[in-house]
């Protein structure tokens, strides 16, 4: 069998289009639908005959060796459809698509598993599928069903297995495929937690293993950490292109779940600025707001907080509001705030986000400009927050105890 070591996945200019609610399997069917084509009409500017739509509009893109792409956005957004068109299972309307390499799938992992067959038997089936010689199999078998963590019932028809147990011998067939090209789909959330874990550092090696990779996810923080870049998909179009943190801030930005207000309360919020860009973990960042009260409302009942978002996760980390310094805003005119902040937190990308809370009426009664801070390296932990921890070591003389 001829490898390809040097396999890359290339799009130029891939457009993909479908048609609402019509599968054609028959002649039958397909030559009244032509028929209706031929006299129907088409869309204003976008060469579509009526009831047809792009899922895919000119997208382009190159993985090369020891790359990895992230693809994210909302559902809808075409994700599923690049994944289909890289595995070969459609093609591309217009636009060219170069696929060079043998691709590992981890796609819905478990779903061509036969239910009468044991979990042996489904290892080789499903091997064979995925492209993998019998030796090459037997010589993976092992290892395969170790990490699966189901080897006492691998002589058991996989219908008395559980959907996880399933899933986790399907992730672990596919994972140790050793393919050219890797395509990861959603499969990250697989198994307890222990085995999430292990699936990750999985992925995670063998994106380092020098192969092109695409990863398809909703974990953010799996994109932020496996990928060397990022589309960010919006209705079948590319509307961010770049480093992963920089996607995935854009995600997050048109995609906040906090209301927008419309601005009618007492405190407004005009600008933002902090006093670094980059940091280093645990050191302290300088929040400085410009901010103003409207001389024609009552600014003692609102307070204004800032909150640290996680932009991996989207995870609020942390927040807090002036009311807890004891503040008190001025009856009207401009005024300015600055909020220290150790940035206890873990390398990464995180918003600093800005609001006024009406006390009263309990509600956002402004929504202020928010900005990203790249966090570094600082000092090692584990978990999501820096604790400072410190510890003592004695030791006992027990020359010295009695009994």
């Amino acid at each position: 069998m001829i490898r390809h070591h040097d396999g890359y996945i290339e799009f130029a200019g891939v457009w993909k289009k479908f048609r609402y609610g019509e599968v054609h399997n028959r002649l039958r069917d397909a030559i009244p639908s032509f028929a209706r084509r031929l006299i129907g009409r088409r869309e204003p500017g976008e060469g579509l005959w009526h009831g047809e739509f792009w899922a895919l509009r000119d997208i382009s893109f190159r993985v090369e060796r020891g790359q990895a792409l992230g693809l994210i956005g909302p559902n809808g957004a075409g994700k599923s459809t690049i994944l289909k068109l890289l595995t070969r299972i459609m093609q591309p309307t217009h636009g060219r698509r170069l696929v060079r390499g043998r691709i590992g799938a981890l796609i819905e992992v478990a779903a061509g598993f036969h239910p009468d067959l044991t979990g042996r038997e489904n290892v080789y089936l499903q091997g064979a599928i995925m492209g993998m010689e019998r030796r090459e199999i037997t010589r993976r078998f092992d290892e395969i069903v170790e990490f699966s963590g189901v080897s006492l019932f691998i002589d058991t028809p996989v219908k008395r297995y559980s959907s996880g147990m399933q899933a986790r011998l399907g992730f672990s067939i596919a994972a140790h495929l050793d393919p050219d090209l890797l395509v990861v789909d959603e499969v990250l959330a697989v198994g307890d937690a222990a085995f999430q874990a292990k699936a990750f550092a999985r992925v995670q090696a063998l994106v380092q293993g020098a192969i092109p990779v695409v990863v398809v996810s909703h974990q953010l923080e799996a994109i932020t950490t496996l990928c060397t870049h990022a589309l960010l998909l919006d209705r079948g179009r590319v509307i961010a292109n770049g480093t992963p943190d920089a996607c995935v801030l854009a995600y997050l930005g048109g995609a906040s779940a906090r209301p927008r207000a419309a601005g009618d309360g007492a405190i407004s919020i005009q600008a933002i600025q902090t006093s670094a860009s980059v940091l280093d973990s645990g050191q302290t960042l300088t929040v400085a707001l410009s901010c103003a009260a409207r001389a024609d409302a009552w600014a003692a009942q609102e307070t204004i907080r800032v909150g640290v978002r996680s932009a991996a996760s989207g995870e609020l980390l942390f927040e807090c509001s002036t009311d807890a310094f004891g503040m008190q805003f001025p009856t009207a005119g401009p005024f300015d705030i600055a909020i220290a902040l150790q940035m206890n937190v873990q390398r990464g990308v995180y918003l600093i986000e800005t609001y006024a809370w009406d006390r009263a009426m309990e509600r956002v009664s402004f929504t202020g400009p928010s900005v990203s801070v790249d966090v570094r390296e600082g000092s090692s932990f584990h978990g999501i927050v820096q604790m400072n921890a410190d510890a003592q070591l004695v030791v006992r003389d027990e020359r010295h105890l009695t009994t």
